[in-house]
């Protein structure tokens, strides 16, 4: 693991060129999420929830509400992408969200439900896609043309980020 707290799985590298094999391991992910975070959070105790996951960072529940908020503009991303031609999509002051009362004191169990059933969906329409549907872009404000091949290893790897922040403070703390 990574020493660097605010990126324990490294930092985000844009991949271009997927394999069908590569584009299958990348959905998995994102289809295997809900059940890695549920893991990671198992057995935390409430005020746990509320532990930045390091110094300056979010706490486990922000980090939890964090995830359903950015996956569930993700999935709208996709079918934005899917079914306009390179449509502009708006971005969202992902850390004004994570100061909302609902992001600071719900019960992280409403994302985990909420991320369960977004992932179940996401992945449907992720194994649907060809790689044409793949090559299709979306116009981001802040970093262009963007393929949805692209987006979807992003995706993948904000996931996997946000679940070894909880892991990491997990390991930190013997839990």
């Amino acid at each position: 693991m990574n020493q660097d707290r605010r990126y324990p799985i490294g930092r985000f590298e844009w991949e271009d060129g997927l394999s069908e094999a590569r584009r299958r391991e990348l959905i998995d992910q994102i289809a295997e999420l809900p059940g890695q975070v549920r893991a990671a959070v198992g057995g935390f105790r409430e005020q746990q929830f509320d532990t930045p996951y390091r110094d300056g960072g979010w706490t486990v529940r922000q980090l939890v509400h964090h995830l359903a908020d950015s996956h569930m503009n993700g999935y709208a991303r996709f079918k934005l992408a899917l079914t306009e031609d390179e449509p502009t999509i708006k971005t969202y002051a992902q850390d004004r969200w994570a100061e909302m009362i609902d992001s600071r004191t719900a019960p992280v169990e409403v994302s985990l439900a909420l991320l369960d059933a977004l992932h179940y969906r996401w992945a449907m329409l992720l194994r649907s896609m060809s790689a044409a549907d793949f090559a299709r872009k979306l116009d981001h404000p802040e970093h262009g043309k963007l393929s949805l091949e692209r987006l979807l290893g992003l995706y993948a790897w904000h996931g996997r980020h946000h679940t070894a922040h909880i892991a990491g403070l997990r390991e930190r703390s013997g839990r």
